[in-house]
């Protein structure tokens, strides 16, 4: 990965967190705020290498988990799973496409959701937990696949450059 490319993902990835740690809470509500982490890890998932991506989606699953107030490595076991299984099937199809990418964090969102609530309900005594997170699943994954229908927008979206 080049110096440029280090820069834009580190900047990229603190702009993500500031919005959807600072920002974005104080005008939506909670079911409605993007996963903006999980979208940059779909993204990875599809355009860099497994020596790169792996470590990588363990980072932004750890980030996820320190700033959103859940488990630590909640996510970051979420996120490593979710990146092996989708790097499995990433050299069988066409990893450029907008509508896949669109398709793949619809996926991995309820992927993540699924595992998340499988996890919290095997490891926690809260009796309610797993109501709470089922009626936010909808939105989120509406509110997830509109952002990734936003990123496919950005100009060099569609170009064929792996990220290494």
């Amino acid at each position: 990965m080049s110096r440029g490319a280090i820069l834009l993902l580190s900047g990229l990835v603190l702009l993500s967190i500031v919005l959807q740690v600072a920002v974005l809470p104080v005008y939506l509500r909670p079911s409605f705020k993007p996963d903006l982490l999980l979208v940059i890890m779909v993204f990875m998932t599809l355009r860099s290498s497994f020596q790169v991506g792996a470590p990588l989606a363990w980072l932004l699953g750890m980030l996820n988990d320190a700033f959103s107030g859940l488990y630590l490595g909640l996510n970051a076991a979420g996120f490593l799973v979710i990146f092996l299984v989708m790097r499995s099937l990433t050299d069988r199809l066409y990893a450029d496409s907008a509508v896949l990418f669109v398709l793949a964090v619809a996926g991995v969102t309820f992927a993540s959701f699924t595992l998340n609530l499988l996890l919290m309900v095997m490891f926690t005594a809260s009796p309610g937990i797993a109501y709470s997170m089922v009626s936010d699943i909808v939105p989120r994954l509406l509110v997830n696949s509109f952002v990734a229908s936003l990123v496919t927008l950005f100009p060099g979206f569609d170009c064929q450059q792996e990220v290494s």
